[in-house]
């Protein structure tokens, strides 16, 4: 699903994305966040090539999730040309995810 790359900063990454991407905020000890995993997995092969996954601990980076203000643990939020444009708070399954983001994507 994920593939590991390095970027000098969170913005550099989401500015150079030429498609939106959908970054998911989570703590390794949070039981929904684990949940969330397979459920992107899904949801990245669905909409493969038109949407980027990225998930980003708020434990080891705690800047970047003050900076978006994730107070509740899993939050999705979608980017468009480096821009938060939605945020979906906690567990969704698949088939609901797929065809919110198709309507925003």
């Amino acid at each position: 699903m994920a593939t590991k790359k390095q970027f000098n900063s969170f913005e550099e990454m989401l500015a150079s994305s030429e498609i939106p991407v959908l970054v998911d905020f989570y703590a390794d000890w949070c039981g929904p966040c684990q949940m969330m995993t397979p459920i992107l997995e899904q949801v990245n092969a669905h909409l493969n090539g038109r949407l980027r996954v990225v998930k980003i601990d708020t434990e080891k980076y705690p800047h970047i999730a003050t900076q978006y203000r994730i107070e509740a643990l899993p939050t999705l939020v979608l980017f468009k040309q480096g821009q938060p444009v939605d945020r979906i708070e906690g567990v969704v399954q698949t088939p609901q995810l797929v065809e919110h983001l198709k309507t925003i994507i």
